[in-house]
């Protein structure tokens, strides 16, 4: 009997779960389909010379697509570092106010107040539309006969070239980017706020706290696993950046050393792939770029970790 049940027993512990396997079997094929197949396909025609509309003269070229994006003085190596830089400078302007006004507004919008409905559905709406309709929307608002400027005419103030200088191209670009994404933010925020327990702020209240105390002292410690997930997306969709420049400045205005102003680096990729088209160098710069959104995301991650222990 010992040993029939210890058969037993052995014969469970090595059965297989297939109900659990067909449950997650559709997930599996569209992930090999849609994410794995691209992944590896990505992989291989960047090791090429890779052209779609001519599949004949394809060639296995090994690393040489990567290693010009490191070669100083090529073409490739000028026009994708000038874009990762416009990209760190989109990155660098657009992170702050779609992570500071979020916070804002959240908190605004977390109090007790009539009509607080209504401001969070207004201020979420602009996230439900496209690309296409923000950057149109915005490109006609800032051009030269638009919105702005005949209200500035109207005042007798010298408008600026929004779409095609500098700076005033970059800013036409955040003002679309921020408007388009807070809601967004705004509400990730507002949820993480409303999970907060209201005895602290009770007791702080007891104890004398005024308001900005309470926000620092409580408030943001609170949301801090929530905000390090809020800057790491914020970083990575200012790094995916694409239709605002496309659609409103069409990449431009042109510099002096031949490139463009506001092409970031997926604009760049786009051109190299689909324009020229070079396939095999436009998926090295992916995986370049790829490879710097990991690490900074895994040092985003390491910093807030580290604060959150001292």
């Amino acid at each position: 009997a010992g040993t029939l049940n210890a058969r037993q027993s052995t014969s469970s512990r090595r059965k297989i779960p297939w109900t659990a396997y067909l449950f997650i079997l559709p997930h599996l094929i569209f992930f090999g389909l849609f994410v794995l197949w691209p992944l590896i396909n990505g992989i291989i025609i960047s090791l090429q010379q890779y052209d779609y509309l001519r599949p004949a003269q394809n060639k296995f070229v090994g690393l040489d697509n990567y290693t010009a994006l490191f070669v100083p003085g090529s073409l490739t190596f000028n026009e994708f570092w000038d874009s990762l830089k416009n990209t760190a400078i989109i990155v660098l302007i657009s992170v702050p106010p779609l992570v500071v006004i979020p916070l804002l507004l959240a908190v605004l919008l977390n109090a007790k107040i009539p009509g607080r409905n209504i401001f969070r559905a207004v201020y979420f709406a602009p996230w439900v539309l496209s690309v296409s309709v923000v950057g149109l929307l915005w490109w006609w608002i800032f051009q030269s006969g638009g919105l702005v400027n005949t209200y500035l005419r109207d005042l007798d103030v010298v408008a600026p070239r929004w779409l095609s200088s500098l700076p005033w191209a970059w800013v036409s670009i955040l003002v679309a980017t921020v408007w388009w994404t807070i809601g967004f933010n705004m509400i990730i925020l507002l949820a993480a706020l409303q999970d907060i327990p209201d005895q602290l702020y009770e007791a702080a209240s007891l104890d004398g706290a005024t308001r900005m105390q309470t926000f620092w002292r409580i408030t943001l410690p609170m949301l801090r696993p929530v905000l390090l997930f809020v800057v790491t997306i914020t970083i990575i969709a200012s790094f995916n950046l694409f239709g605002q420049p496309f659609i409103m400045t069409n990449g431009g205005p042109p510099q002096a050393n031949g490139t463009l102003a506001t092409t970031p680096v997926m604009y760049r990729i786009y051109v190299q792939g689909f324009v020229r088209p070079l396939q095999g160098s436009a998926a090295a710069m992916s995986f370049v770029v790829a490879a710097i959104m990991i690490l900074f995301s895994y040092l985003n991650f390491k910093v807030f970790r580290q604060r959150e222990n001292d």
